[in-house]
């Protein structure tokens, strides 16, 4: 399957997250589920936008008092009196300006200094009134749209929450602390799941329900299996997540279980094989309760292809957001065309286009591990002097 047919494919293939209501402390990282609507106006009353004195009228004036931080009644200023106030605090009615601290000029109960009228006043309403929609559906929630929540006096909003994911990193190879050695390989994938599933906007799991009584501990979030098809099948088997990701098995070699262990679990291939370098042995299946299982090739480089191609794409999905369009960038050095498949290059942004920095092999992670992005190159018979760009950091 050509590469953009299989990046939309998994994109449609997901199914969105139902919308859920949550505390604030529990909607960093989800996605809006309805506009965010404001209940009233902000700021409800006049407040001071500064440290300093409100008065009313010309100057000079005559200094009243202090209204305190809290205050519930400011009371009401006659013409040429000032009280001490502080930022935020509500204005006593009639009061036409604030004079600032460091414009302020004290000398007993007089005060004097500049005072446009308005000047450093936050008038009510003037964020937002009663029912206007401030944020649409499909805005991530990050810090200032909880602190902006707040603000609006919201305890909850109403989200899509992060999905789930899982990992399954299979391999009698595979070395999880040291070297590589002779018939033993060091697993690079294992260690970059966790960072890929975060940054993509999902939340990693471990591969059972969890400790509910009775049942045994959670597993880890990356789960290592032996090249084993019975081991493999109970492991897809058993695993709840939204999305399963399986490294290591979606090739067709003697010891690639991930195909045979679907079919016995009458599994439904999305995609099986895309038409691109690195990468191309990558399959999206859909389970019968709906759970996508993402094969990932075992060779490093092309693992981090195939996420970023087929499980950013159901993931974006999961979160109801659309699949981003991708921007253009010239290559003007050229970088040579495959002749039937989609190119993955590492390159670095310069103020002249991208730049091929080399080591992009299926096995290499020193080419993605400095470039600024993936250049997407299309197939064809000679060299491209332009390109997309696919982010390597899905946020």
């Amino acid at each position: 399957m050509a590469w953009d047919a299989a990046r939309v494919l998994a994109h449609a293939a997901a199914r969105p997250g139902a919308a859920v209501s949550r505390p604030l402390g529990e909607a960093d990282g989800c996605v809006l589920g309805t506009p965010l609507v404001s209940p009233g106006a902000v700021p409800p009353v006049d407040r001071a936008a500064m440290d300093g004195y409100a008065v009313r009228g010309p100057g000079p004036w005559q200094v009243s008092g202090h209204l305190a931080a809290g205050a519930a009644d400011p009371g009401t200023l006659a013409d040429g009196q000032a009280t001490g106030i502080v930022t935020g605090a509500a204005l006593p009615e009639g009061a036409t300006a604030v004079v600032r601290s460091e414009d302020a000029v004290v000398n007993g109960d007089r005060l004097e200094g500049a005072a446009r009228e308005g000047r450093h006043i936050r008038r009510a309403g003037e964020e937002c009134g009663p029912g206007d929609q401030l944020l649409p559906a499909g805005v991530v929630v990050g810090p200032a749209v909880l602190g902006l929540a707040a603000t609006l006096g919201l305890n909850r909003l109403t989200v899509i929450p992060q999905p789930t994911v899982a990992a399954l990193v299979t391999g009698d190879e595979l070395v999880h602390r040291g070297p590589s050695g002779p018939g033993r390989v060091r697993d690079a994938i294992g260690p970059m799941l966790p960072g890929l599933v975060t940054r993509a906007g999902a939340r990693l799991v471990g591969g059972s329900s969890g400790n509910q009584p009775g049942t045994s501990p959670p597993r880890p979030a990356v789960q290592h299996l032996p090249d084993s098809l019975d081991e493999l099948t109970r492991a897809l088997g058993e695993t709840q997540a939204d999305l399963i990701l399986v490294s290591g098995s979606s090739a067709a070699g003697p010891e690639d279980h991930l195909r045979p262990a679907l079919n016995a679990l009458g599994a439904e291939f999305v995609v099986d094989g895309v038409a691109c370098r690195p990468g191309h042995p990558q399959a999206l299946a859909r389970l019968a309760d709906g759970r996508l299982v993402l094969g990932l090739p075992g060779n490093p480089f092309a693992a981090l292809v195939a996420f970023l191609t087929l499980g950013v794409a159901a993931i974006t999905r999961m979160r109801g957001r659309r699949l981003p369009e991708l921007g253009n960038i010239a290559v003007p050095g050229g970088v040579p065309c495959h002749p039937t498949s989609t190119r993955l290059v590492p390159v670095r942004l310069t103020a002249h286009g991208a730049v091929p920095i080399g080591h992009g092999g299926s096995a290499m992670l020193r080419g993605p591990a400095v470039a600024d992005a993936l250049a997407v190159v299309a197939p064809g018979p000679a060299e491209a002097i332009a390109a997309r760009l696919l982010p390597l950091d899905p946020a």
